[in-house]
């Protein structure tokens, strides 16, 4: 549903102005594994992936666990808890921690594993669907599966609301 208009002078060249709806972006993303459910993470956003040793981890009651790196203290978030998914690792020393930033903190996001890097065009869900917290939009993979793609501002939300009830 985009345009492309082509301007041409003899002897000069040619220009391409192609213009394509707000509701279609192109996304740099890091695609992770949540069980057989594959979601992709904005690349802006990664800060490091890791696998935590144990004694990475504290437990804080009633506040969750953080994840010690390099002396920090960052928040932990399961993924799978949050998005309801069938995860097949539900120890982060066991899967990956990929350590995302928000609004100048860092938080740590368990998955159970990486695919890979890969650039994605974005649809909004919001046009058909209800807005869903943690969830920016969709994308659909190379070989035909959708994946949903984080909001990584929305996860932080939803781990807040999540503590707090």
């Amino acid at each position: 549903n985009g345009s492309i208009h082509i301007h041409r002078k003899f002897g000069q060249g040619c220009t391409f102005r192609i213009r394509l709806p707000l509701t279609m972006a192109i996304l740099d993303g890091l695609a992770m594994r949540l069980g057989n459910d594959v979601y992709v993470l904005p690349l802006v956003s990664v800060v490091e992936s890791l696998r935590p040793d144990p004694s990475q981890i504290v437990h804080v009651a009633e506040r969750g666990e953080l994840l010690m790196v390099r002396g920090e203290p960052l928040p932990l978030m399961h993924t799978r808890r949050m998005f309801h998914a069938n995860a097949a690792k539900t120890d982060p020393c066991s899967g990956l921690v990929v350590l995302v930033e928000n609004q100048g903190r860092k938080y740590g996001l368990v998955v159970d594993e990486l695919v890979g890097q890969l650039q994605v065009v974005m649809k909004s869900l919001e046009t058909n669907y209800e807005r869903v917290e943690g969830v920016s939009g969709a994308t659909i993979l190379g070989d035909g599966r959708i994946a949903m793609i984080v909001d990584i501002a929305g996860l932080v939300r939803l781990a807040h609301g999540a503590q707090s009830s």
